[in-house]
């Protein structure tokens, strides 16, 4: 049986380090991470002690107020040469996602891309890092009155962060608590913490103070007390709504900031009939359905398409699905790859059979080996159906026909979850309703809801989570407000 995690006693592999207080250290428990494709091993890392993980939180909180003064240029440089360093070793990067997480290359290139420019957007907040000034004068009351508006850090972050995305996910922690001078904890999955602790290689090559950061693979069990600990008063958690909630009921003084899961729906509206609208559509869904074996929190799930086109649209969907390069992640034309382990494809496999049995028509896919398990496509499948009303968290999707854009909306919104949505549709009127009405946290017009750029507000309503990733908007959940009023200005 394996450790916590997925991870197996190590026997011999290149060894990653931990990092406490920014520098590199190994301890006494050893793991292996095992590619999720063939078993083989991606690299081992050892596990903090008790004695580590209280350094690297006590240095953490002992940096605290020089961290918050950091000059920007210090920040940015580092951010900056975060983002260099991550851009030069983009195929290194890459094939070790893919070795630790069995993502497909052409996905894991794209991940390191996206850190390198999650960095390199840090860089810019760092130096826009300012704060605002408000004339107080426009109430007769206040003449010669002016605020200065700026933010510091809170103190120390804790990140915590999920296997599916293990570099980005990682570096949306880390960025923005460079940027805006607060020391980090960062605790990668123990799936997947090998991206994580390359990025710690990078970080290690900065001028950033020592204990600004400190990367910690740690069991859940130490975690849980990380979470508890006064000297951690923000956490930055992306992953499961069983754990989110739990952190944030346990701490409720702290300012905790969760990223969780969805079942994101792709509407087809009737105006969407241009030529070629309906196939580029059903790539794109086919494709974000599936891309990361459907293990993204806004990956399609639920697709709904008007009547007059539903049975058109489902066949041309069908056929993309059954088109899709499944198999080696290593192979540069591999789409889908297989899940993170044997029994996240058995819990997917069940949830369909399940669907199945409940009456659901099963239009393509729906085998299972291994770790993989092949693109599938649902019709006809009961709302209360898991499918339906949970986050698969697989390659699963179930389609749906609607009468009218009443219908449409209701459908999307008939879900605890709210985290992004895609409409396409051409129709101005129907993108600005959609932003109005529909309960999620982004709306993407004429594509997925699988787009997501890395600067801009990222996260959801419902329980899909609270606060926000993006570098601007993470840094407003690190950070707090302070007022200066200056008096006696000539204004």
């Amino acid at each position: 049986m394996l450790p916590p995690g997925g991870a197996r006693l190590v026997a011999m592999a290149k060894q990653f380090p931990f990092y406490v207080a920014g520098r590199a250290e190994n301890g006494s428990e050893q793991l292996d991470v095992l590619n999720p494709y063939d078993g083989t091993v991606a690299g081992s890392f050892s596990v903090p002690d008790e004695a580590q993980v209280e350094r690297a939180v006590q240095a953490a909180a002992d940096v605290t107020a020089r961290s918050r003064a950091l000059p920007a240029a210090t920040r940015a440089a580092a951010l900056d040469h975060i983002s260099r360093k991550l851009a030069d070793r983009v195929d290194e990067i890459a094939e070790l996602i893919t070795a630790e997480n069995g993502k497909p290359v052409m996905w894991a290139r794209a991940e390191a891309n996206r850190a390198v420019s999650t960095f390199r957007w840090a860089a810019e907040e760092a130096r826009r890092f300012s704060g605002d000034l408000q004339r107080l004068d426009t109430d007769a009351a206040a003449e010669g009155r002016m605020a200065v508006v700026r933010r510091f850090a809170k103190g120390p972050v804790l990140g915590i962060s999920p296997f599916n995305f293990p570099l980005n996910l990682a570096a949306h922690k880390v960025a923005p608590a460079i940027a805006c001078g607060a020391p980090i904890v960062l605790k990668p999955a123990l799936k997947t913490p090998l991206s994580a602790l390359l990025l710690g290689e990078i970080l290690a090559e900065t001028d950033l103070p020592e204990g600004t950061w400190s990367i910690l693979p740690v069991h859940d069990s130490r975690s849980a007390e990380l979470v508890k600990d006064p000297r951690l008063p923000v956490i930055s958690f992306t992953g499961s709504e069983t754990v989110g909630f739990t952190i944030a009921a346990e701490v409720p003084t702290k300012q905790v900031i969760l990223e969780l899961g969805g079942n994101a729906a792709a509407v087809v509206m009737p105006d969407w009939q241009a030529e070629g609208d309906l196939d580029w559509a059903a790539a794109r869904i086919a494709t974000f359905g599936n891309y990361q074996a459907g293990q993204s929190c806004i990956s399609v799930q639920r697709v709904l398409v008007h009547e007059d086109r539903y049975r058109e649209f489902t066949e041309i969907l069908t056929a993309k699905l059954a088109d899709l390069a499944t198999g080696d992640p290593k192979d540069p034309e591999t789409v889908v790859g297989p899940l993170i382990n044997a029994a996240a494809a058995e819990r997917v496999e069940s949830w369909v059979a399940e669907a199945v049995d409940a009456g659901a028509t099963l239009l393509v896919g729906g085998k299972r080996n291994g770790t993989e398990y092949a693109p599938t496509l649902l019709a006809d499948v009961p709302s209360d159906a898991k499918v339906c009303s949970e986050e698969v968290f697989g390659p699963v999707m179930v389609v749906s026909s609607f009468g009218d854009v009443n219908e449409a909306f209701a459908t999307v919104n008939d879900s605890r979850f709210g985290l992004q949505a895609g409409v396409f549709t051409h129709n101005v009127q129907i993108a600005f309703r959609a932003q109005a009405e529909l309960e999620v946290g982004g709306i993407v017009i004429g594509d997925v809801p699988s787009y997501r750029a890395d600067q801009m507000p990222y996260g959801g309503v419902k329980n899909s989570g609270s606060g926000r990733e993006g570098i601007a908007s993470a840094i407003e959940d690190y950070t707090d407000v302070r007022v200066m009023v200056l008096t006696g200005l000539d204004l």
